[in-house]
């Protein structure tokens, strides 16, 4: 069968995960759906593979932990699917005159207290963070909820959060602002501030806030701000996806690629090309699983306001986990939480400064995840009776603007110095503990915002696709979508459901269901 036969009520442009959730809703409701996916397999950014040759190991290879899938979409769709804690939250190494050590958050309550207590010499701080994350949980569980209802208005969502005080430090000053006047230690405050720049470039007294939304969404995930390991890898939620959406009778073919949307607003058509050819089919709704930028170009219309990413994404195989300076931690404990790297408040301002001014940060911040100490299935029987271990590093301030020049010797480069700073933390270099691959060559790649680009399309490598916005019904971009849903576009039968959309970002899936209940919504109304 091809795509050119059939009319369709909804065709849905991209195979990721939000369009699959789309896909699986409409389709359950009695929709017909076509999902068209440009590449040779839906899960967009959100999938396993194995890029080392002959080694069966399947990382998670551009997205790693999940914390904004809203249980309600698992449930909702009877996913196979399931995450598991992880048993520390975070460990942070530092030097002191008398030797290495680490501030470790989790385990229990007694053995998180001693070790702030350790690095600031008194339960101040351990207090100070016991109350702000108090705070954060409150307002998670507040605002989570709606993520997948109508939007909110900012009055709504202020009155829900009924906080003035955690409403100002989340949605009104600066992040920087909070953070400075809860916490005196400067690793302390740096561990705080990381949440807020995780895919974002900006300071933490940015005056546009994108770093506040960025830590909002860090710290509402579940409700919680829990951030989980998919069972199986991210490809496992991606792959029950597809499924429930075929289970429900959606059409999915890859090796799509659309080229054009023409719509009146009440119908569309939707050209697309495969290796064999071109065709054309119909569709009363289009839902546009990619950022507003390639919406703009299928509907030839101007290009939104640039985006650009600044995160070099590095994923190793090792034969086993290194050597710790700090020999009080197993690095079992350290690697199954957050490692940070050369994120000190301090050293994140300076690095944020460096890049902002067009320079390679001179310590680059970087945080790393071991999903097999949590997971272990992801990893082949010959790779598990080795006792291989993963670590996928996600580093900070690499804006997509420093690799233009030379994007392999930047990112080569770049790799360099946030290696150097993770192997000051070590007894040993990592290069000892990487895996081989078939040929010989150590179990290492990294990927710059350019290569993001390149690979998935993401729009300067911008892993949100823009900036994210605040969850509520108020005007963020000059070219904001707006509407019930935060999902509508200028054309009403037109509707974005990736991570550009108002509440997108992250592997979520709210998008992909906030965009399927707008158009079961109109047509019910």
């Amino acid at each position: 069968m091809t795509a050119a036969q059939r009319s369709y009520d909804a065709v849905i442009v991209g195979g990721g995960h939000n369009g699959l959730v789309a896909a699986a809703y409409l389709a359950r409701a009695g929709r017909r759906v076509l999902v068209l996916e440009r590449l040779g397999t839906t899960g967009g950014a959100a999938v396993s593979t194995r890029p080392f040759a002959g080694v069966d190991v399947r990382l998670s290879r551009y997205s790693y932990l999940v914390s904004l899938l809203p249980e309600k979409i698992v449930r909702d769709l009877g996913l196979r699917f399931t995450v598991r804690k992880r048993s520390v939250s975070s460990y942070t190494p530092y030097r002191t005159p008398s030797g290495d050590s680490g501030l470790l958050v989790g385990g229990d309550r007694d053995r998180t207290r001693a070790s702030f207590a350790a690095l600031t010499g008194s339960d101040r701080e351990y207090e100070a963070w016991r109350a702000f994350h108090g705070r954060t949980a409150r307002a998670a569980r507040r605002i989570f909820p709606t993520l997948t209802a109508p939007l909110p208005t900012r009055a709504e969502l202020r009155a829900r959060v009924d906080d003035a005080e955690t409403w100002d430090m989340l949605f009104e000053q600066p992040i920087g602002v909070a953070v400075e006047r809860h916490f005196a230690h400067d690793l302390v405050r740096g561990v705080v501030l990381t949440d807020a720049l995780i895919g974002t470039f900006a300071d933490a007294h940015d005056p546009s806030l994108r770093q506040n939304r960025c830590f909002l969404y860090h710290v509402i995930g579940g409700g919680t701000g829990d951030w989980d390991v998919p069972v199986g890898g991210m490809g496992a939620l991606t792959d029950a996806l597809a499924d429930a959406a075929r289970a429900a009778g959606a059409t999915l073919l890859t090796g799509h690629e659309v080229t054009r949307i023409d719509t009146d607003g009440t119908r569309a058509e939707v050209a697309y090309r495969t290796a064999d050819g071109e065709g054309v089919v119909a569709a009363e709704h289009v839902l546009v699983n990619a950022s507003p930028h390639t919406l703009a170009a299928l509907l030839d219309e101007p290009a939104p306001a640039a985006a650009e990413g600044a995160q070099l994404k590095v994923n190793m195989v090792l034969t086993r986990l290194p050597r710790l300076r700090d020999r009080a931690v197993d690095p079992r404990e350290a690697f199954s939480g957050t490692f940070h790297i050369a994120e000190g408040y301090g050293q994140l301002a300076d690095a944020y400064a460096e890049a902002a001014a067009g320079r390679l940060p001179g310590a680059p911040p970087s945080e790393i995840y071991c999903h097999t100490l949590t997971d272990p299935s992801i990893l082949g029987p010959e790779a598990a009776a080795r006792g291989c271990q993963t670590l996928t590093l996600f580093g900070l301030h690499a804006p997509a603007r420093l690799f233009a020049a030379d994007p392999d010797g930047t990112r080569d480069a770049f790799l360099a110095a946030t290696l150097a700073q993770l192997d000051a933390c070590l007894d040993e270099p990592i290069a000892d503990c990487l895996a081989r691959d078939a040929d010989g060559r150590p179990c290492i790649e990294a990927k710059s915002p350019l290569d993001l680009e390149r690979e998935l399309r993401l729009p300067g490598g911008h892993i949100f696709h823009r900036d994210l916005s605040f969850p509520y019904a108020e005007e963020q971009h000059g070219d904001e979508q707006g509407g019930t849903w935060g999902v509508e576009t200028a054309h009403a039968n037109v509707l974005l459901c990736g991570a550009g959309a108002v509440r997108g970002g992250g592997v979520s899936g709210v998008p992909g269901h906030n965009a399927a209940m707008s158009v079961l919504e109109r047509a019910a109304g």
